[in-house]
């Protein structure tokens, strides 16, 4: 057994452990796995008899051996299987391959910076969040920030943020609402995609619906250039079909703000129904540092699992970097 599956395994059993313990769901459990394991504590209100049986479990593991990596995707797969059991419905996990795909872009495109703010306004589990963060040099001073209104996510975050010893500021409540922080260099979001219920908040944005509720994307996307610094890359998971509808509004908010760097087709296999598709959209905060590119970066991006054109068209993206990029 290999020191992942090691780790999940006591990350599984420890969790199952603390569901029957406490009744309560699957992934509220792994929060508790995971500050169990940070603090090298175990509840006090835990019975004798199961706090025997975690200090057996837990003797297999030292966290501090894991690299961020293992660990996140440790923790991914233990938060996959939770989502699967979960009564309530949750948010999708952002796949592994589209976060380190989106992990190799903004590194190619922060490169030489000495230091770094990022933003995830829908944060969730902070697996996108963790992925860009472990991919960035070692050398390089971040700042990250999320926001999400789930709260069990939002503990999840918390503890995945903990165990890969990364100092993310995470906020509790509706991204849409005014958000104390600080302008970034970097926004990156899976965005829901929708209608926004609060037709007063939405007021205060210029790409809210003339009548009915607003398209919660489109907010999310203008809340997000507010947040981002001149010149600043964003980074969003769109749905295919974002500018077939009411769109025109979005067009031009974006042409007034962003210079339209990229999009990249993630492949269709990837997706249940071919409906639910997604791009990964990528824009750039007008500034005087800031220039539209010479052509706009658009692929049709392979399977993941097909390595030689995937490596084709990483080589195809470096080419454009060199002759377009601007930070």
């Amino acid at each position: 057994m290999s020191s992942v599956e090691t780790l999940f395994t006591v990350i599984d059993e420890s969790t199952q452990l603390l569901q029957n313990e406490f009744s309560i769901p699957y992934l509220e459990a792994i929060i508790h796995t995971g500050e169990h394991l940070f603090y090298q504590h175990i509840d006090e209100s835990i019975s004798e008899t199961s706090e025997k049986r975690l200090q057996e479990l837990y003797k297999y593991v030292n966290i501090e051996q894991y690299s961020n990596e293992e660990i996140r995707k440790t923790m991914q797969l233990a938060i996959l299987k939770g989502m699967k059991e979960a009564v309530q419905p949750h948010h999708e996990m952002t796949p592994d391959a589209v976060s380190l795909f989106i992990a190799y872009i903004v590194t190619k495109w922060t490169k030489g910076k000495q230091s770094l703010r990022i933003f995830d306004p829908v944060v969730g589990t902070g697996n996108l969040l963790t992925t860009i963060l472990n991919g960035l040099p070692k050398n390089i001073e971040t700042s990250a920030y999320g926001v999400e209104a789930d709260e069990t996510l939002l503990k999840l975050a918390y503890v995945n943020a903990n165990l890969q010893q990364h100092q993310i500021e995470l906020f509790h409540g509706d991204a849409l609402q005014p958000l104390f922080v600080d302008p970034v260099d970097v926004v990156v979001a899976d965005l829901p995609v929708g209608y926004y219920p609060n037709d007063e908040v939405a007021k205060d944005y210029e790409l809210r619906a003339k009548s009915g509720h607003s398209y919660i994307h489109h907010l999310l996307i203008e809340q997000s250039v507010r947040h981002a610094k001149e010149n600043a890359i964003l980074m969003f998971l769109i749905p295919n079909g974002l500018f077939e509808h009411d769109a025109e509004q979005l067009q031009l908010f974006l042409q007034e703000h962003t210079h339209i760097q990229g999009l990249l087709q993630l492949p269709t296999t990837m997706f249940k129904k071919e409906e639910n598709a997604k791009s990964i959209f990528i824009l750039q905060k007008k500034g005087k540092e800031a220039r539209a590119p010479k052509e706009v970066l658009i692929a049709a991006l392979p399977s993941f699992t097909n390595e030689q054109a995937l490596s084709q068209t990483i080589l195809k993206m470096d080419r454009w970097f060199q002759e377009n990029i601007t930070t």
